[in-house]
């Protein structure tokens, strides 16, 4: 997602629109080659059929297989793909992996891959986005994120907030949005730190690690501080900030960037305009609804009603 040039076109492909013996080679060739840089082979003997919206894709088993020269004809972004089948395997620098439902991993376009996949959805971000967020981007690289991790869940409701419900009919939004989707790609892919990366003890590595989950498993609580988290790790809440800030960010930072997320989430989940925004303040963390507002739109550009509303009146 390039921040210079976005205008969200609404990219779909259906094989269904060809006569059967001619979907496979326009699949390929307009979808496969000119969209993605892959070759395209279909892993059942069943008529071939699949459909894309953007960068998502669903359809009969099949491998994208990126080679060195098409790797070399694209550009140096970071994908990460989402499994939205049963089960998927990609493959990179003599590594495979193996995706369950809901999991995702990272991929470097600029190298050979191989994806197979029934369903997916893939996220692609320049790699200068995610420098500035994120160290050691390589080290990302074929590394299963689980699909019960919180920023996976937060990213993939995101985009499909993006995809399915929001207009970005503003520059500034569409702007807002690509760095929203910037700095969740970059909370994916953030590695768990490991003893030796810096100075720290494995000790303290653990601790961090152990408070970082705490938070995440806990932030939707109004009432959660950082002595709340300080006590559940045995430290003192000074300490404890100091400890969180060697990944730069803070307590504060931490909560205030989950809590709208899940909001927007929870937002996109609603079925019918009967939910009401205090509810759903409250079950993601804030109990002062105007302190909710002021923070929500801050951060998407709009109040949770409108979003409420707009939803209400597309259903």
């Amino acid at each position: 997602m390039d921040g210079n040039a976005l205008e969200f076109p609404p990219v779909r492909f259906s094989t269904s629109a060809f006569p059967e013996r001619e979907r496979l080679s326009r699949w390929r060739e307009e979808f496969g080659r000119s969209l993605l840089r892959v070759d395209i082979e279909p892993m059942s003997s069943l008529p071939f059929h699949a459909k894309g919206k953007l960068r998502a894709c669903c359809g009969s088993p099949t491998r994208f297989t990126r080679t060195q020269a098409m790797a070399a004809e694209g550009d140096d972004s970071i994908g990460l793909v989402i499994n939205l089948g049963k089960r998927a395997t990609a493959s990179q620098r003599g590594r495979e992996v193996a995706l369950l439902p809901g999991d995702a991993v990272p991929i470097l376009t600029q190298e050979p891959a191989i994806l197979i996949t029934t369903h997916h959805l893939g996220v692609l971000v320049p790699r200068t986005a995610l420098a500035s967020r994120l160290d050691n981007i390589e080290d990302a690289g074929m590394r299963v994120i689980p699909g019960g991790a919180e920023s996976l869940q937060l990213l993939t409701s995101y985009m499909s907030l993006v995809h399915n419900r929001l207009v970005l009919g503003t520059p500034k939004l569409r702007d807002m949005v690509v760095r929203h989707v910037h700095d969740l790609m970059a909370m994916t892919l953030t590695p768990h730190l490991s003893a030796g990366d810096s100075g720290m003890s494995a000790i303290t590595h653990a601790r961090l690690n152990a408070a970082l989950g705490y938070i995440a498993v806990h932030f939707h609580e109004p009432g959660l501080s950082v002595a709340d988290v300080a006590r559940d790790q045995g430290v003192s809440p000074r300490y404890l900030q100091r400890l969180i800030e060697t990944v730069g960010t803070t307590f504060t930072a931490r909560v205030s960037e989950l809590r709208p997320l899940r909001a927007l989430a929870l937002l996109n989940e609603a079925r019918d305009g009967t939910r009401r925004i205090s509810d759903i303040a409250l079950q993601a963390g804030f109990s002062d609804i105007s302190h909710f507002n002021r923070l929500f739109r801050t951060r998407f550009g709009d109040a949770p009603s409108g979003i409420l509303a707009r939803k209400t009146s597309q259903a």
